[in-house]
């Protein structure tokens, strides 16, 4: 037997999910107080908060959404509630939390939706990598903005529809930074942060159970942040290779977003875009001169030294050393021997 809507309005979550529409009479239903809430901007529980929350408690992670998604707060009933069970998102499944965090950190105020999740307590209880950043202190110089939670926060205000991949590059570009934070006088050091940063990075989206081809984009933009700062050293057959890579637009979105909130010094942003233009007229990524077989069939045995040299004759090879197959196998033959 089918309930009465008043009755199916009672078991939603949150009064302005609530709400019915009669398109007959092209009228609103509200048996629940949605549209009075709606109008003051506030995330309420239907009926008592921690009913409501014991029935689902994803719907802890909901109201922070809600909540920061629409520029909403949080009525106080509600809020505490959500803080006094924090622990329990724990029994939620990784895969549901996962598509939760993807929505609030991809969606408009994801800065504040990292913040309420913080204050909530449910950043601990689901992110603790990325709790450890509040009070982790950045040298002035560099960071002016305050520690790396704040930095954190800064780069998810400017994202803008942003993909999952961009989104939780920047919200994990930095996780490696609590655990390599070392004071040197009055100098702060995070020496190896991307390194360290991208295998955490790599633990954190497994345990959320992302995708492998997501996992292997962010953990690339987290290993590969800090490269940006040499791009206008680097010689001609590395930086192109740097720039024909797969997820090299989203990681120098990423680069743009981590320096205004930063230092605010764009150039090797505005070097890079150059670059980008000038390569256009040519082939960023031509075919290689020379593969494995053709080491092979030269006399030269798999494994790690093979790959070495391949990747060194290909960026010389873009570079405009080699003109002919001939030349890069003599040369990858040379450097085998050296090596």
């Amino acid at each position: 037997m089918p309930s009465r809507p008043e009755e199916d309005a009672a078991r939603r979550d949150f009064t302005v999910n609530g709400l019915f529409y009669d398109p007959a009479a092209e009228k609103t239903i509200d048996y629940v107080g949605g549209e009075k809430d709606i109008k003051a901007r506030l995330i309420r529980t239907i009926g008592n908060p921690r009913d409501r929350f014991s029935e689902d408690k994803l719907r802890l992670i909901r109201a922070v959404r809600f909540a920061s998604t629409l520029d909403f707060q949080i009525e106080s009933e509600t809020w505490n509630t959500v803080k006094e069970m924090a622990s329990e998102i724990t029994k939620v499944s990784k895969e549901r939390i996962r598509d939760e965090l993807i929505k609030i950190f991809t969606r408009a105020h994801a800065g504040r939706g990292l913040e309420l999740l913080a204050e909530s307590g449910l950043l601990a209880e689901i992110l603790p990598e990325v709790y450890a950043m509040r009070g982790c202190e950045q040298s002035p110089e560099y960071h002016p903005e305050g520690d790396v939670f704040i930095h954190t926060k800064m780069l998810l205000d400017k994202l803008h529809e942003p993909s999952t991949t961009l989104a939780f590059s920047a919200l994990l570009h930095d996780v490696g930074k609590p655990p390599t934070f070392k004071r040197d006088g009055d100098k702060i050091h995070f020496y190896e942060h991307d390194r360290v940063g991208a295998e955490m990075t790599r633990k954190i989206m497994e345990r959320l159970r992302f995708s492998n081809k997501e996992i292997e984009a962010v953990v690339a933009s987290v290993e590969n942040h800090m490269r940006f700062m040499n791009v206008q050293v680097m010689r001609e057959g590395k930086l192109k290779n740097f720039l024909s890579r797969e997820t090299l637009p989203e990681e120098l979105e990423l680069h743009r977003i981590d320096c205004e909130s930063s230092h605010g010094k764009l150039d090797n942003y505005e070097f890079l875009r150059q670059k980008l233009r000038q390569y256009k007229e040519e082939e960023l990524k031509p075919k290689p001169l020379i593969n494995g077989d053709d080491l092979i069939g030269a006399g030269l045995s798999p494994g790690p030294i093979m790959g070495k040299v391949l990747h060194e004759t290909y960026e010389w090879q873009l570079e405009g050393k080699f003109q002919t197959k001939e030349d890069a196998l003599k040369w990858a033959k040379e450097r085998w021997s050296q090596l």
